[in-house]
């Protein structure tokens, strides 16, 4: 309501964005799907996340190069997705909506152990895989 008085005022259209940011360090895969799920129930698809990026001087990144808490008396460790296969999976779980994603989803939920998340119906957050498309190549060592 704040924002809207605000806008009114101005005397033309602002908008909210929200930045979702996926692979920030201490966030896990459990993390992002939780927020997956809540993004899919309250009917929410987002076009724009950014992929953590360790920037000089802030605290985020001293977690992300140690995996340390610097926030915590103990520098409790934290968990930091620092593969690119991790960080991609955090942010295909965002952006779960989005057809180009739905490997990357499935073969997520079934490591995290939750095949009943993928199927048909609306109350699932992801397809099944379709044989008629071809798989991706990917390089194996």
């Amino acid at each position: 309501a704040r924002f809207q008085s605000a806008a009114s005022k101005a005397g033309k259209p602002l908008y909210l964005i929200p930045k979702f940011i996926a692979g920030h360090p201490g966030t896990t895969e459990g993390d992002m799907l939780k927020l997956a799920l809540w993004l899919k129930r309250h009917g929410l698809k987002l076009d724009q996340v950014q992929t953590f990026l360790p920037s000089p001087m802030s605290l985020a990144t001293a977690m992300y190069h140690t995996g340390l808490n610097p926030l915590t008396p103990d520098l409790k460790p934290v968990y930091v997705p620092k593969g690119g296969r991790q960080r991609r999976i955090q942010k295909a779980m965002l952006r779960w909506h989005d057809p180009e994603n739905a490997h990357l989803l499935r073969e997520a939920l079934i490591a995290l152990n939750r095949r009943d998340l993928i199927g048909s119906s609306p109350s699932h957050l992801v397809g099944f895989a379709h044989p008629d498309k071809p798989k991706r190549k990917t390089n194996r060592l």
